[in-house]
């Protein structure tokens, strides 16, 4: 068993190497200049449009608001959290300038995977359909990219999306109140069970809810700390623009680094964090109620944004003016230590978090894996499915996950192959919708 965990280990670093790195940032950058900037131009007309609330006669199954929340509830996870603690303790203050620029490129990712989900999707059953398999199928004529990125998919949502989430709250429970993982277990199967047997109309409800509740939350307890701590804030934003680019010397704990560990883990950290470019988003936005793909690419790339730019930069603030980073601790212990020293009762916020981003996480990754066994399968493993997720989420909970962490890691990567694959065939075909709907609108 210690070899296949140090295979898979070896796998994940690989996947997860300069290169895909390189592709996910490559041709986010590529989809920026052929849309013209999209992610600046478009940024005020995206709110505006979030909240259509759509026609009865419009094909979809959810509002736009409500497909925004599933993506983001599918997001904003443990990675807002332990990923930003990972990125500042291995690459310095500096690393927290990369995730943002993974956060702006991914817009225009998120964009272009957005439109093209809502224009390929299907209607099959009276319920929607989309993603990146549809369109690799029905867009570039490549099925076979379709079942490969569909068969990832399916992996990615019992391992990140459900195992390792329901792991991650089970064990902060149990640190914080001492619960039971296996009850944490059960409570947690009992209630996503019940929210994913009523399907997207349902999971779009309860992430409408769900997602500006805790986001609100999370990031009120953040400024809280931030207000407090008002004062050093201007050193923390010069010290994440200045070791950006330059290297960061030992000090505590903390083993220094030098600017490419800046580059190399904001980069991984930010694109692992706000998913732009693996092709799980799209899944989400396809089921919206929508006239215009356009406006639904629109919506998605606030997704990047959000995540980032709002949720990430909280903690990463938190974690610099606490001093913490420099005590030489790493992912959930790191930002548990900044927020406990920041304020009194401060790790609880990090509690809550990890609770409300876990749950959130299976939810809507329990839906990009329904997609993605009715489009290999057919309907009539949707309920063998969902009753599979719910048990894996006990299991989750209950077991050391190493191996799942990892494997998890490598599908997760795999997924983007395929997406950027289309993302590139299909380029020419998000340029000229983006030309045709803002010619018409004349939006400039």
């Amino acid at each position: 068993m210690q070899g296949v965990s140090e295979f898979i280990k070896e796998l994940s670093n690989f996947v997860w190497g300069p290169h895909m790195i390189i592709l996910l940032v490559g041709i986010g950058v590529y989809l920026t200049f052929k849309t013209k900037f999209i992610q600046f131009r478009g940024f005020i007309h995206a709110f505006r449009t979030l909240f259509f609330s759509g026609k009865d006669s419009l094909t979809g199954d959810i509002t736009p608001f409500q497909a925004l929340c599933t993506a983001l509830s599918g997001a904003i996870g443990i990675g807002n959290i332990v990923g930003v603690a990972t990125a500042i303790a291995a690459g310095g203050p500096g690393a927290v300038f990369w995730m943002w620029i993974t956060a702006i490129v991914g817009m225009a990712t998120s964009y272009s995977e957005c439109l093209l989900a809502v224009k390929y999707r299907i209607t099959h059953s009276g319920e929607v359909s989309g993603g990146p398999m549809y369109y690799l199928e029905n867009g570039l004529g490549l099925k076979w990219l379709g079942i490969c990125f569909a068969i990832f998919a399916l992996c990615a949502s019992f391992g990140i999306g459900n195992m390792v989430q329901a792991n991650s709250v089970a064990e902060a429970l149990y640190d914080a109140f001492k619960i039971p993982k296996w009850f944490t277990g059960i409570t947690l199967a009992i209630l996503i069970g019940l929210v994913i047997i009523g399907g997207i109309k349902r999971i779009g409800i309860v992430a409408s809810r769900l997602v500006p509740f805790m986001v609100v939350i999370y990031i009120g307890g953040s400024l809280i700390i931030l207000i407090k701590n008002f004062s050093l804030l201007p050193k923390a934003f010069f010290s994440i623009f200045y070791h950006a680019f330059n290297p960061i010397a030992a000090t505590g704990g903390f083993a220094g680094a030098l600017v490419k560990e800046a580059i190399r883990f904001g980069i991984a950290r930010g694109l692992f964090s706000n998913e732009a470019g693996l092709g799980s988003t799209p899944i989400a936005h396809a089921a919206a109620k929508i006239d215009q793909p356009v406006k639904e690419g629109l919506i998605a790339m606030l997704g990047p944004f959000i995540d980032t730019i709002v949720v990430c930069t909280m903690t990463a603030l938190v974690i610099i003016v606490s001093d913490a980073w420099k005590s030489g601790e790493t992912g959930a212990v790191l930002s548990s230590m900044a927020y406990g020293k920041s304020i009194l009762g401060g790790r609880y916020i990090i509690v809550t978090g990890v609770v409300l981003f876990g749950f959130s996480t299976i939810i809507s990754w329990s839906y990009y894996g329904d997609r993605c066994i009715k489009y290999l399968l057919g309907e009539k493993m949707l309920y063998v499915y969902k009753w599979l997720y719910v048990l894996m989420i006990f299991i989750g909970a209950c077991v050391h996950l190493e191996i799942v962490w990892n494997f998890s890691d490598v599908t997760n990567g795999l997924m983007a192959i395929p997406n950027l694959i289309a993302l590139l065939g299909l380029s020419k075909i998000v340029v000229k919708e983006t030309n045709n709907y803002f010619s018409e609108k004349m939006i400039k």
